[in-house]
This record gives C-alpha cells, structure tokens and sequence, in this order.
C-alpha cells in the first residue's frame, strides 16, 4: 500500500464523524487533506429555548504524506499544524475541549524524527480552563516497517491508525 492509497483509507474512516477537506492552505504551506470535528451537547429546562449548559468539543486533523520525514520536517508540520490550529479555537464559556492533531503517512522516518514526535508535548488551557483547554496529538505510520508511533498525548489517533492498518492485511 503506498501513501496516497493509506491516505484515502484513512480519509473514509474519518469521514463517518469527521467533515473532510481536501488541499488545505495553511500560512507557510498546505497539507493534502484535513478533517474538522465539532461536537456540541446542551442540557434544556422545559424547552430549547432556556439552555441550562451547553459544551462543545472540537478536533481539528491535519494530514501529512511524506517519502521520507526527518526532524526538521516534523518540526516544520508541527508548527504549521498548531498555529492553524490554535487560530480555529475559539475559546468561549461554552467551550470545553479542542485537540489538534497531526496525522503523518511516511515511507520512512529518521530516528531523530522519531524521538522528537514522541517528545512533543504541548496543552493550553484559556482563562484558568474556565474557557476550555487545548491539547496537540501526533501519530505517525512508517510505511516501510508497519510501524506506528505518537506522542504521549496522540495514542488515540494512533490506535486508530493501527486499526485501519493491522498487519498483514494490506
């Protein structure tokens, strides 16, 4: 299975919760493809009209292909990741939580790389988290080895990846 084939596998199991888009420009660059969730639960007194709380949930996938991803790279798409990101948050009394995560489809992947995604660690919480809190997930594929790698934070979406992709079924 090459990157682009992986790509699209990855795009239909994120297309059930996810709203999928194609060739995203962020400032510095772009990715292939990204994928926007928001997920809102309100809790009612009588009728709609008198919300008692309402939360909202947001995640925000950004994916990368790469032949081969070393460490200034995976720096580079961590930073363009976080700041589009971190500019789609919209911080309200209503709002609870946000991820942004970082999806990496790579043939192979430098040690360096390695060690720098699993190092990777960043959360922010707004106004004391009275306003909700952020946090940063990566999760990667090194294609060549079937093997898969995330930051402490990115276990989630790489279970994910292990799911769409266990081994020898390709």
């Amino acid at each position: 299975m090459n990157k682009t084939e992986a790509l699209e596998k990855l795009l239909n199991a994120y297309s059930h919760h996810y709203d999928i888009t194609r060739d995203v420009q962020v400032e510095g660059g772009g990715f292939p493809a990204a994928a926007f969730y928001f997920l809102r639960d309100e809790n009612y007194l009588i009728s709609k009209k008198h919300v008692l709380n309402a939360v909202e949930n947001h995640e925000y996938v950004y994916f990368y292909l790469a032949d081969h991803l070393d460490a200034a790279d995976l720096q580079t798409q961590i930073d363009r990741s976080l700041q589009d990101g971190l500019g789609r948050i919209k911080p309200n009394r209503e709002h609870m939580s946000s991820f942004v995560t970082l999806v990496i489809l790579a043939d192979t992947i430098d040690p360096e790389a390695k060690a720098l995604m699993k190092k990777t660690r960043f959360r922010k919480n707004f106004r004391l988290a009275l306003h909700g809190w952020m946090e940063y997930h990566i999760a990667a594929m090194e294609i060549s080895t079937h093997s898969f790698l995330s930051n402490p934070a990115g276990k989630g979406a790489r279970k994910l990846l292990e799911g769409n992709f266990p081994a020898g079924k390709e």
